[in-house]
């Protein structure tokens, strides 16, 4: 599995991720959203570097422009609730892709271990086609996991590109070990951070990005 760390170099993307690390511009749900959609619009068009292009002439009204065009088959795939505005950056860049969506949750289990759980996934055929899954925060690895797991239930995709805003070094790792360093796989992260705290949270982080883009949620164990 190839990683790719977009923040190793110094460009626009900074921006964004400071803007969303701010805990003050973050009490603004519209542009905390807004601003995870540029990121995934400026990891699109990264991504896009990647892929296969075959030249196609295109009529103008002056005349023959060659032109070359991207032949892979896209399909977009995102997990609910927080990879939404991630999810639809990418599709503003590819707005031709097919589009895949998962839920997933954590839960800590009978004996005390976090796990995840998912319980619905609509998604096309990926049989052959490049595969991009969008998920701001890559914290312990275990949800893009299941994710992607699950989606190659519709088949072997030609190339897989997972990407994230933040990444944790521990998170790379898990996905190494667990996809067993497959050559057809790209990670792509915006940023990486240090740390994961003991509640499985990426410092310094941002938070909740599901929270931040949707409000805080309630959890039937908080319910009387």
């Amino acid at each position: 599995m190839k990683v790719i760390n977009l923040s190793e170099q110094n460009s626009v993307l900074n921006m964004y991720l400071r803007e969303i690390r701010d805990v003050n511009i973050q009490k603004d749900p519209l542009r905390f959203r807004r601003n995870i959609e540029r990121i995934g619009e400026y990891m699109a068009i990264e991504v896009s570097k990647a892929l296969n292009y075959e030249q196609t002439d295109v009529q103008t009204p002056l005349g023959i422009a060659p032109v070359n065009t991207i032949t892979d088959q896209i399909v977009l795939a995102t997990i609910l609730r927080a990879g939404l505005p991630l999810h639809q950056g990418f599709l503003n860049i590819f707005d031709r892709a097919e589009n895949a969506f998962l839920s997933a949750y954590r839960r800590v289990n009978e004996e005390g271990k976090l796990e995840i759980v998912a319980e619905y996934m609509a998604a096309p055929s990926v049989e052959g086609k490049t595969l991009i899954v969008a998920d701001p925060m890559l914290a312990t690895g275990m949800s893009m996991e299941v994710g992607y797991l699950a989606l190659l239930r519709h088949g072997a995709p030609k190339h897989t590109h997972l990407c994230c805003a933040i990444a944790t070094p521990q998170s790379i790792e898990y996905m190494r070990r667990e996809l067993k360093d497959r050559e057809d796989v790209t990670l792509w992260c915006a940023a990486v951070d240090p740390v994961l705290n003991d509640k499985k949270y990426i410092v310094p982080g941002l938070g909740d990005a599901g929270d931040l883009c949707y409000g805080i949620k309630v959890h039937l164990s908080d319910r009387k």
